[in-house]
């Protein structure tokens, strides 16, 4: 059995920025866990730099965003090369939240695949984990 197999899957789950908007990630958050998964959640305001040393920290599987700002492509750009540096680029990189549609192919160039706008299904979101985390 490999080391996921034996565990529950760990899902970060971060408030980029000055994001201040927060019920929508509590209530994703929540799903996750009645889903089996281990979720840790980091409150609202985090910087690039500490939501890549929390998924390094917390040997996370998942590293999701949930974003309501519109401020997700600068935080992205910003988070990839401190994840690629802390040797995370092998998680599944998510993100959640107000993504115009327009923001989607960008946003899958800087490795985030599981892309959620809001309205999402959570069972979607739960399977998709599922199906992608390492």
């Amino acid at each position: 059995m490999n080391d996921t197999a034996q565990r529950r899957i760990r899902v970060l789950l971060a408030k980029p920025g000055l994001d201040g908007h927060d019920q929508g990630a509590k209530v994703v958050a929540r799903a996750m866990m009645d889903a089996g998964f281990e979720v840790i959640y980091t409150g609202l305001r985090q910087t690039p730099e500490q939501v890549s040393r929390i998924a390094l920290d917390e040997d996370v599987d998942v590293i999701a965003l949930s974003s309501m700002a519109g401020s997700h492509l600068p935080f992205c750009r910003k988070l990839k090369p401190l994840l690629e540096a802390n040797g995370l680029d092998d998680k599944l990189w998510m993100i959640g939240g107000n993504l115009p549609a327009q923001d989607h192919d960008a946003l899958r160039e800087l490795g985030f695949k599981g892309i959620f706008p809001t309205g999402s299904k959570l069972d979607a979101i739960a399977d998709y984990i599922r199906e992608n985390a390492a």
